[in-house]
């Protein structure tokens, strides 16, 4: 029997990326998913292409933008509505921004990155940590970055902001841990989702596949990782299984972070 048989997870920024590799692997394993998106066609697509992998999984599907908070507020009352509690929150919706120097970095995509990246995750914390006292505990996960942990490179604003989702992370686990509530993050490398792919596009435009290419051989592993990789980190920290890790950014990067300042 699947540890997550009867229970609910939300997700946003389910439809692709990890946001839907993470979803893949917890419809498999039994869970009840609230997938959120901005994207409906994309969520649609999302929908159809889990049921075929897990024909007996129950999604309900949401539209919203995580920077409204009225949005946020919203999908979590759809997902109770629907499924009557929340076990499990995979609080991964982001954006990467633009790249650019700090001193001539665009205001406004600073602030979307910001409302989104910072402010999003926050929201999703104020309103399901109330559902998961209720129901007497849960999981949560947080995704931060590498740029969580370390300095990128005319990333001002999405290094900021997921520094703060790993600070914000610390202060969950302390004040909700007492309510059976473990809240962790992870800070995913270089995994190769549509986001990362456009990153590569930014560096080289006219050879993406080449500036992908030079940055795997700057790790241990020598490749990208995979976004079922991170699914699969994920599924663990949303079980029953993870009882005691509490307020961690854990980094899955095949080792990269430990060779920064040192290649």
């Amino acid at each position: 029997m699947s540890s997550f048989n009867g229970k609910t997870v939300i997700i946003t920024g389910g439809a692709m990326g990890l946001g839907l590799a993470a979803a893949k692997v917890l419809a498999q394993k039994g869970a009840n998913l609230a997938i959120v998106d901005y994207n409906e066609e994309a969520l649609n697509k999302a929908k159809a292409d889990i049921s075929s992998l897990a024909h007996q999984a129950k999604i309900l599907t949401i539209v919203a933008d995580v920077s409204s908070e009225e949005a946020v507020k919203n999908y979590v009352d759809k997902t109770v509505a629907e499924f009557g509690t929340i076990d499990g929150f995979y609080n991964n919706a982001g954006i990467e921004g633009k790249q650019a120097p700090i001193i001539s970095y665009d205001i406004e995509v600073f602030k979307k990155v910001i409302d989104i990246n910072l402010l999003g995750v926050y929201y999703g914390l104020r309103y399901v940590i109330p559902v998961m006292q209720k129901n007497g505990g849960g999981r949560i996960v947080n995704v931060a970055s590498v740029g969580g942990i370390r300095g990128v490179v005319n990333q001002m604003p999405y290094v900021a902001s997921k520094h703060a989702v790993s600070g914000m992370t610390k202060n969950a686990a302390i004040e909700y841990g007492k309510d059976n509530i473990f809240t962790n993050a992870i800070a995913p490398g270089a995994i190769l989702t549509p986001m990362v792919a456009e990153a590569f596009k930014q560096v080289n435009p006219a050879d993406p596949k080449a500036a992908e290419a030079e940055y795997a051989q700057r790790n241990p592993t020598r490749r990208l990782g995979q976004p079922e990789e991170v699914g699969h980190l994920v599924a663990f920290l949303l079980s029953d299984e993870c009882n005691y890790v509490n307020g961690q950014t854990i980094a899955i990067d095949g080792g990269e972070s430990n060779l920064y300042g040192n290649s």
